[in-house]
């Protein structure tokens, strides 16, 4: 009788061991509202550079790019010498890869990319300058931003581990798939 038990204990293993490995690929899609509401946690943004310039990053817009597959996120800014009254205001797009990172599961922004960096009314000998160390700062600021975590029952289903095999971006969202680990 034992040994029967013995025996039911290993073909329900490898009856769920089969379905395990033939189990398919699956899906996660994050919607572009989600990801507008996770960068915008990490706005305002403030910061004093070299002790000559105060930058103030407000208002992101997320926005997909299905032709490139990648996440463009446009800020307005504000760039102020402490020793002036005035700032000087304009855009900062930067756009950047999606990629996933596996220690935190989630989804981060790499390489980015300033795409346009304009300032209104920025006629000062400096100006070369501070558009550069603006752009400096908008590749620091989102180089390696988490854009989504995605929760363990994502990653295991099943007793089965999967592994990220695609991103794909869509005008309104992005779509990850995963594939089993074999």
């Amino acid at each position: 009788m034992r040994r029967v038990h013995v025996r039911l204990w290993i073909a329900i293993a490898l009856v769920l061991t089969a379905c395990a490995t033939l189990m398919g690929p699956h899906t996660v899609e994050v919607p572009l509202a989600r990801l507008q509401e996770k960068i915008a946690t990490r706005f305002p943004f403030n910061n004093r550079y070299l002790e000559l310039l105060d930058v103030t990053v407000t208002n992101p817009k997320v926005s997909l790019q299905p032709e490139t597959n990648r996440i463009a996120i446009s800020m307005d800014t504000a760039i102020a010498p402490p020793f002036l009254n005035q700032a000087w205001k304009g855009n900062l797009a930067v756009s950047g890869d999606l990629r996933f990172d596996a220690s935190r599961n989630a989804l981060i922004l790499g390489e980015p990319r300033v795409e346009q960096f304009a300032i209104e009314g920025l006629d000062s000998p400096y100006a070369k300058t501070i558009v550069t160390a603006a752009s400096l700062l908008g590749e620091q600021l989102l180089d390696n931003m988490t854009l989504y975590t995605f929760r363990p029952e994502d990653l295991r289903y099943a007793g089965v581990n999967f592994a990220l095999s695609k991103i794909t971006t869509k005008p309104d969202s992005l779509v990850v798939t995963f594939e089993p680990v074999k």
